[in-house]
């Protein structure tokens, strides 16, 4: 199957969710991703803005800011496909609907961080296999932006259990993340330790 039909067939299965279990889920898979050392032990984390029924990250990013975590979101520049990680400390004050109508800081609050810096990359996905690999939204922002990342930096790949297959399909151009969780597991797709 090819990564526009299985995109398709995932994001439906996914837009099918009730809001409740969308909540339910991500509140288990947030929770779950705070007890982990890689989590705790990690200063500045770079996390995705949840969009439709994405795994929800408000909490995540809330909290992260409440314990004196620095947080960065991405700004996508479509024209280079390129994203830019954005510094932020406040949630409901600095965001407003951006690229895709997905929230992204507002022009005023732009602080512009270098990818060196981060250590935990919480990345978005519409299928994960249990290698790490995945299928995105189509654009491969985030594996150039991985590509950016100092070498001691994590990525986790945040998703239900139902997006999990056994295999994607995969270019040259394709990055794995270091772990997946889900609202059932933590996989381990490298050799990083937590």
């Amino acid at each position: 199957m090819n990564k526009a039909v299985l995109r398709k067939q995932y994001l439906e299965k996914r837009s099918n969710l009730p809001i409740s279990e969308v909540e339910e889920k991500s509140n288990n898979i947030i929770n779950n991703l705070f007890d982990l050392d890689i989590y705790k032990n990690s200063s500045f984390i770079m996390s995705y803005v949840a969009f439709r029924k994405e795994v929800q990250t408000e909490n995540l990013i809330k909290h992260s800011l409440n314990i004196q975590k620095r947080i960065g979101v991405p700004i996508t520049v479509p024209e280079t496909k390129k994203l830019i990680v954005s510094e932020i400390n406040d949630y409901d004050v600095e965001l407003s609907p951006g690229h895709f109508n997905i929230l992204t800081p507002k022009k005023e609050y732009i602080r512009e961080t270098p990818p060196n810096l981060i250590d935990l990359v919480v990345v978005p996905g519409a299928v994960f296999d249990k290698n790490g690999y995945r299928v995105g939204y189509g654009g491969g922002y985030y594996d150039r932006f991985l590509k950016t990342l100092n070498e001691k930096a994590i990525s986790i790949g945040l998703a239900y259990d139902f997006q999990l297959v056994d295999s994607v399909p995969r270019s040259k151009y394709d990055l794995p993340v270091d772990y997946i969780l889900t609202e059932k597991q933590l996989i381990s797709c490298k050799t990083k330790k937590i």
